[in-house]
């Protein structure tokens, strides 16, 4: 599973393809530390650009304002951990879903 309940929301463990011909959340892919969220984005990895974007995509797709997912921990790598803020069983629902 690429995501896991925290008291105030959930994680989401995420892999971000940048500069993608395919954008938007393209399903869970296998990785070294387990199983994460591939989500493909048009922009370049510069200045945080691609960070943003990955949290809009994954916003979008869960039906949540932007400011609701932030980036946790990966700034500069493409394996990175969302936080999305909110009631973790109803989010875990729309991630299962996914």
């Amino acid at each position: 599973m690429f995501w896991r309940e925290l008291p105030d929301g959930v994680a989401v463990a995420v892999k971000v393809q940048a500069k993608s011909r395919r954008p938007g959340l393209q399903g869970a892919v296998p990785c070294a530390d387990g199983e994460r969220l591939r989500i493909g984005v048009t922009t370049a990895a510069e200045g945080g650009r691609a960070n943003r974007a990955a949290c809009a995509a994954l916003a979008g797709a869960l039906g949540l304002a932007p400011s609701a997912v932030r980036l946790a921990l990966g700034a500069t790598s493409r394996e990175k951990t969302l936080h999305v803020a909110g009631d973790p069983a109803s989010l875990g629902r729309k991630l299962t879903a996914l």
